[in-house]
């Protein structure tokens, strides 16, 4: 059995898209998932299974919500030793910023450094970001809403396919804690 994240792309944001979480859970565990728990109302829910790989997860998490609430939601699954791997890689002083400053995009696959090509890092400093696995690590000290640099790496880019959900550092930690194993 492996413990899961899954991440839901903009459900519960601005009025639309609604997701109630006790509904989420609800349907995950009529999928067939054991201990399965959310994380705040913005699309972080954990379960456990011993069935699937986090590509097959995420596409029948994906279909299943939107049989259920009518709507297509992206869906990424990651597990746990892939989210404590991207918390210890972190290039930035995680430790000693505020969580507001510092936020993870995961993707659904690879990307590379070509699809931010046309970013002028410097002209966004002191903001800045870095490419880990399957991930996009930003630092903006005036946090996400302030940010210039995350407006522009929102900006569609030439990969077609390419799934990519934020989660700010709290809300990284916390996944990594609530995937870890329990003694």
């Amino acid at each position: 059995m492996t413990t899961y994240a899954a991440l839901l792309r903009g459900i519960n944001v601005g009025g639309s898209r609604k997701l109630p979480m006790a509904e989420l859970r609800q349907l995950m565990t009529g999928l067939g998932h054991d201990g399965v728990r959310t994380h705040l109302q913005s699309g972080q829910a954990v379960f456990t299974t011993g069935r699937g790989d986090e590509e097959s997860l995420a596409a029948e998490l994906a279909e299943a919500i939107e049989r259920h609430f009518g709507f297509r939601v992206d869906v990424i699954v990651r597990d746990h030793g892939y989210l404590r791997a991207v918390l210890e890689a972190c290039p930035f002083p995680a430790a000693e910023l505020q969580p507001r400053q510092l936020h993870v995009t995961y993707f659904s696959t690879s990307v590379t450094a070509e699809r931010f090509a046309d970013i002028d890092q410097a002209a966004h400093l002191p903001e800045e970001f870095r490419l880990g696995d399957r991930c996009l690590y930003l630092y903006a000290p005036e946090g996400l809403g302030r940010s210039r640099l995350a407006e522009a790496l929102s900006r569609p880019r030439s990969t077609r396919g390419v799934i990519a959900t934020s989660r700010n550092w709290n809300t990284v930690v916390k996944l990594v804690e609530l995937t870890a194993p329990q003694a």
